[in-house]
């Protein structure tokens, strides 16, 4: 509790702040989730505009410094936010405002592609989940990289690490795909500090077959190769899903020592409905997409577990999935992981989660 000059006790400015996000989550929540996630960044663009609301913001929302080095990244705090929510590179002075110690945009593809038809993004709030068939809507490796490169011109002092999360482009047959992962990872070479390869995401028809280790070998050679070629090597990842059977998920983290690659993410979205509050015929009516949120919980435990067991901690593990309170953080890092990203948590908490969990 909190003391003001009268002597009087008052919760403090974290509760305040939660409480006021719980009503601006609620109008918010009228409006399609598409629309909201627009109109809530613009206005947090706008308010960050200003030298003087961008201070307060800062002061209320973002963590005190934890740094964290990894790969000699120094990040500074745990808590990351998960790719797809910033997927062109749009936010970041905004995003590192709120306290976040890395950002992973993207997906990002070699091509501009528009993604599924809306609507693509819906809320499951008895679950505190999302359902989401975005498709890897991203304005393309160009337009995002010299959008990078701005970003980097114009805060030179930046201390947000920047993830590049890549993939392929829809109408790419997968026998071509590493060099669409290929033209992605020289293209955002530059400007981000590591890379995640998406090969996991469930709104791509065909892509998850790229977590067979045939296929992650062809690209992950050409990415190596592609790095090796660079005045300095990045950290490259691999983002797998939830719903590979054990003996595949055992495949590819053994795969992963095989090649040497610098960590896993864990993990995407889930196709599974089983267990969810929410009515089945809304369920149904919402249709094809990936799971996330409180659902994750549970399974995002075990296979942090598991991959650490197996690998013997030899391999980072970047825990995404279920994050909500920081009880959830604190289960994942004894579980293996060493950072931690959110997505649905952020949506349903707000801006205080990142504070909370880094406390």
């Amino acid at each position: 509790m909190y003391r003001n000059e009268m002597g009087r006790q008052w919760a403090g400015p974290s509760v305040y702040l939660s409480t006021m996000y719980q009503l601006i989550r609620n109008i918010l929540f009228l409006l399609p989730a598409e629309t909201a996630h627009t109109f809530s960044m613009t206005l947090l663009r706008m308010a960050c505009s200003l030298s003087l609301t961008r201070y307060w913001i800062k002061k209320f929302y973002s963590p005190t410094p934890k740094r964290i080095e990894m790969w000699g990244l120094p990040f500074q705090n745990r808590v990351g936010l998960a790719a797809g929510f910033d997927k062109n590179a749009r936010y970041l002075r905004e995003l590192e405002t709120l306290g976040f110690g890395h950002v992973e945009i993207g997906t990002v593809t070699p091509l501009p592609q528009a993604g599924n038809p809306k609507p693509r993004l819906f809320r499951l709030p008895k679950d505190r989940a999302l359902i989401n068939r975005m498709g890897f809507n991203n304005d393309g490796a160009e337009v995002i990289a010299e959008r990078l490169r701005v970003w980097r011109q114009k805060n030179p002092d930046t201390q947000l690490i920047v993830g590049g999360n890549i993939g392929k482009n829809k109408q790419t047959p997968n026998e071509l795909a590493e060099s669409d992962y290929r033209i992605c990872f020289e293209k955002l070479y530059p400007y981000v500090d590591y890379f995640t390869v998406n090969v996991s995401s469930p709104n791509t028809p065909g892509l998850r077959s790229l977590q067979e280790p045939e296929a992650l070998k062809r690209i992950f050679q050409t990415l190596l190769e592609a790095n090796q070629q660079q005045p300095q090597q990045k950290p490259i990842w691999l983002k797998v899903a939830p719903d590979l059977e054990i003996e595949a998920m055992d495949q590819v983290i053994d795969l992963v020592l095989s090649m040497g690659l610098n960590g896993l993410v864990l993990s995407n979205t889930t196709l599974s409905r089983a267990g969810l509050k929410t009515d089945p015929d809304q369920v149904e009516k919402i249709g094809a997409g990936g799971l996330s949120g409180m659902p994750l919980k549970d399974r995002s435990v075990a296979w942090v577990q598991r991959a650490h067991e197996r690998t013997n901690g030899k391999v980072p593990i970047i825990a995404s999935g279920g994050i909500f309170k920081k009880e959830d953080a604190e289960n994942l890092i004894r579980a293996g992981a060493s950072l931690i990203q959110v997505w649905t948590g952020f949506i349903y908490e707000g801006p205080g989660i990142i504070k909370n969990l880094s406390s």
